[in-house]
């Protein structure tokens, strides 16, 4: 596996290379399996299978995989599911799975939708017989606060908005996110400058991120930019603040258009805005 910021790949290098809460960019190489990778990176072998969205939990020699720093597995809501039972039935935490996937733990689930259950694992697929193809033949805070992880120092004045003039139409939660409401095909700017390493275009599930895009920043830190319509920029490109990358759409896991906007690495400039109000970044 190589990394996109470690000199070789080695196991040293992906440890040294990316802090727990960013996430990882690797290009699969011959012989290597799931297991092996999710092992590597302490997450479950589906974590990396919904992500990607790999049909049958395979990969490729050449393939680009997406590591989120988060285990966990998805599931559709049948009849008779509840939050405590769906807890129950994976070993999980009712007002992590509720703050997770961005609803009322109070609220009755959704036959036919989606969740994610952050740290379950469930059938998890064997490396033994799962092999990557070789071309050959956190510990999540049980606190009440609305996010999961991913918080770090303000960066004041460093960030700018990635959709000017939206309202806030939820406050932090997840990794450090705040959403922002606007019409399908708002334009989307980067919040800084940098270099994109993650533009996922292909309409697929993503880990619920749908199409997004993830831009890499010389203060240490990654912007996400969630539910995209469509991106308009590429793995490697650079990007100034302001610059569009995309627009507002609905894709992967989401009820109506808006963008979901992280900062992994800081303080997300947004945190102290006022659901329903158009704010200006710390």
């Amino acid at each position: 596996m190589l990394a996109y910021s470690g000199p070789s790949g080695t196991t040293a290098d992906i440890a040294n290379a990316t802090p727990p809460d960013r996430i990882s960019v690797y290009v699969v190489r011959p012989g290597d399996t799931l297991s092996e990778i999710a092992s590597m990176f302490g997450v479950s072998v589906n974590t990396i299978i919904w992500a990607n969205n790999l049909s049958g939990g395979v990969a490729h020699p050449g393939d680009t995989l997406i590591i989120l720093p988060i285990s966990g597995v998805k599931r559709t809501i049948i009849k008779g599911d509840t939050l405590a039972s769906i807890a129950k039935k994976y070993g999980a935490d009712t007002t992590e799975i509720a703050q997770f996937n961005g609803f009322d733990s109070q609220s009755p689930l959704v036959i036919g939708s989606t969740i994610i259950i952050p740290g379950a694992e469930v059938n998890p697929v064997s490396g033994s017989t799962k092999a990557v193809a070789t071309g050959t033949t956190k510990k999540f805070s049980k606190t009440h606060e609305p996010y999961l992880g991913g918080s770090g120092s303000d960066q004041p004045g460093y960030y700018s908005s990635p959709v000017p003039g939206a309202r806030i139409t939820q406050g932090v939660h997840g990794w450090n996110a705040v959403d922002f409401g606007a019409a399908r095909g708002t334009p989307i700017h980067a919040a800084a400058d940098g270099t994109v390493i993650i533009a996922r275009n292909n309409g697929g599930w993503n880990g619920g991120y749908g199409n997004y895009v993830v831009v890499t920043h010389d203060n240490g830190t990654q912007t996400l930019y969630a539910h995209m319509t469509s991106s308009i920029v590429s793995p490697g490109q650079s990007v100034s603040d302001g610059q569009v990358i995309g627009y507002v759409g609905s894709t992967g896991m989401s009820t109506g258009a808006h963008l979901h906007f992280e900062v992994r690495g800081a303080a997300n400039p947004f945190h102290n805005c006022t659901v329903g109000s158009v704010c200006s970044p710390e």
